[in-house]
């Protein structure tokens, strides 16, 4: 029996239900087991000002980690860079679209005063580095939240990410996916990890099975900038990586939380820790160090 632990929301438990029917597929007997994490927890501030990364996985590797439960399913871009000793990624599924998605009016429609509603810091810094004066605003709470509030006329449009709404069934909510030179996604946005202990076990061994090399590699590349930078929830960071054939092609912005400034770089290469590394050596070259350090 493979006990899989989960955050309780909607998506969460789509997602761990998800992997658990793959793994039932591969044979396997499992269960679910539901956490309650700090970023659940907190529901009435913005997550940049809770600080850091792990918000949402902290209590879930120690439950790992104390052996009550085998396996995660995380979101990876709610994942810190660095794991807990003893913890291992030990597959990323196949990615669903990496993009972010405009739910309601698109931008095109908008105008300066459009009201949008985001919970995230690198898409607000994004809209406002647009120029177009729109009025952006904090928006928290479930995907069914979200679209409650936009259909009540608080926004004018919100912003989410592609993969929620498709994976919940909403894609025909989208009114437009957004272009990466325009919003550049999140690092590891629309990927699954699944985390276990790194002890050779069953989980891990089943686990690996899942994993998805072109996903893999490219998340790779994009945690590798993201550790360069150092960048958790409280500065602008996105990281954007496709893989073709051998070559990964990787995008990546840094921006101030009011969009004033904005580095922005691309490189391509083979190796994805490598690459990673090197784009955001030139990001932090171009200014995204001074940025960081405000």
């Amino acid at each position: 029996m493979i006990v899989i632990g989960s955050r309780g929301s909607q998506l969460a438990l789509w997602q761990a239900h998800h992997i658990a029917a793959r793994l039932q597929a591969l044979g396997a007997e499992t269960r679910l087991e539901i956490i309650k994490t700090t970023g659940d927890k907190i529901t009435d501030v913005p997550l940049a000002e809770v600080g850091g990364k792990g918000l949402f996985t902290k209590e879930i590797e120690e439950a790992l980690l104390a052996g009550t439960i085998d396996l995660a399913v995380h979101s990876l871009k709610d994942m810190p860079t660095a794991l807990p000793e003893g913890l291992t990624l030990a597959a990323i599924p196949e990615r669903e679209d990496p993009r972010d998605a405009c739910i309601g009016r698109p931008l095109a429609e908008l105008s300066a005063g459009s009201k949008i509603g985001t919970s995230s810091l690198r898409r607000a810094a994004q809209l406002h580095a647009l120029g177009r004066g729109f009025a952006i605003e904090t928006l928290r709470g479930n995907v069914d939240t979200r679209l409650r509030k936009l259909d009540e006329g608080q926004y004018d449009a919100i912003v989410l990410a592609a993969a929620g709404l498709r994976r919940l069934g909403w894609a025909d909510r989208i009114t437009e996916l957004i272009d990466p030179e325009i919003m550049c996604p999140a690092v590891g946005q629309g990927a699954l990890a699944i985390e276990t202990r790194d002890d050779g076990g069953a989980a891990q061994q089943i686990a690996r099975e899942l994993n998805h090399a072109p996903s893999n590699t490219a998340v790779t590349a994009e945690r590798s900038l993201l550790a360069k930078l150092e960048g958790g929830c409280q500065v602008p960071i996105g990281a954007y990586a496709t893989v073709d054939g051998a070559t990964i092609h990787l995008r990546a912005i840094v921006a101030s939380p009011d969009g004033a400034r904005i580095v922005r770089d691309r490189a391509s290469g083979t190796d994805p820790v490598v690459l990673g590394r090197e784009l955001g050596e030139r990001l932090l070259a171009a200014g995204a160090r001074e940025i960081l350090n405000a």
